[in-house]
């Protein structure tokens, strides 16, 4: 009986001291721990980008997100454009500069949208042109200068030819161009939204085509008494200036 007691104490005792601090809730408790004390907050400092032997860009994180200075090279190591962030969103005024090192234009963002006035220079230093945004949309602010400094003007308008057909086809139609017939245009139908150019509020009618054509048709309800034409014209400077006409319809049941 004594050599049976024996062997079953000691296995016993094995038993017990094997499990003593590996239970489930010792085991729960320390992975809590880990859990809560060290945490992933990501990469903090500037990371460089590299496109072969050239830097691209340089970035500055914290946390694992984008905040603070963002630059972009061209080959030769000048800068090419600064963005500043602020927890992962442009803020300020983001610059581009010609290659020769010039500031060339800045542009201003609100939480990472183009909100305000942005500028462009001749590489004198002078201004060269201003160009209004508001939540990431055009605005009809616009001002071309020429080197000297002087504001430019002549822009061509909208011109159009009314063709009133109403009693014998019951059509009314408006044909579109520009006074200088450009081709360089986009003709919308629409009005501005809270002063801003919403391409998703207006209808396009046609793009670089130099011409559009309205065809109103008579309706059996009294629809709107006027159409309203947002032209989006390209520039010499390569700019888009916005100008918009209203016409009033002499029928009140055209669609």
């Amino acid at each position: 009986m004594k050599k049976i007691i024996i062997p079953l104490l000691i296995t016993l005792i094995v038993v017990a001291f094997g499990c003593k601090g590996k239970g489930p809730g010792k085991r729960d408790t320390g992975a809590s721990a880990d859990t809560s004390t060290v945490a992933d907050t990501g990469f903090t400092g500037i990371k460089k980008m590299m496109s072969g032997q050239y830097v691209v860009s340089e970035i500055t994180f914290k946390n694992g997100v984008r905040d603070g200075l963002m630059k972009t090279f061209y080959t030769d190591g000048r800068v090419r454009t600064t963005f500043w962030y602020e927890k992962g969103l442009k803020q300020d005024s983001a610059r581009w500069y010609y290659e020769a090192g010039q500031l060339f234009r800045t542009t201003p963002f609100k939480n990472d949208t183009m909100d305000g006035i942005q500028k462009q220079f001749y590489r004198t230093g002078k201004i060269r042109a201003k160009i209004g945004y508001s939540k990431g949309m055009r605005t009809p602010f616009f001002q071309e200068f020429d080197a000297n400094g002087k504001l430019l003007g002549g822009y061509p308008e909208i011109v159009a030819d009314i063709r009133d057909e109403y009693n014998t086809k019951g059509t009314y139609t408006i044909d579109l161009s520009l006074s200088d017939k450009s081709k360089k245009v986009i003709f919308y139908r629409g009005e501005y939204t809270d002063g801003r150019l919403d391409t998703t509020k207006v209808k396009v009618i046609t793009k670089d085509t130099g011409t559009a054509s309205i065809i109103l048709k008579k309706g059996t309800t009294e629809d709107a008494s006027s159409v309203n034409v947002i032209a989006s014209i390209l520039t010499p400077m390569a700019n888009r200036r916005l100008v918009s006409k209203k016409f009033d319809l002499p029928y009140n049941d055209l669609k």
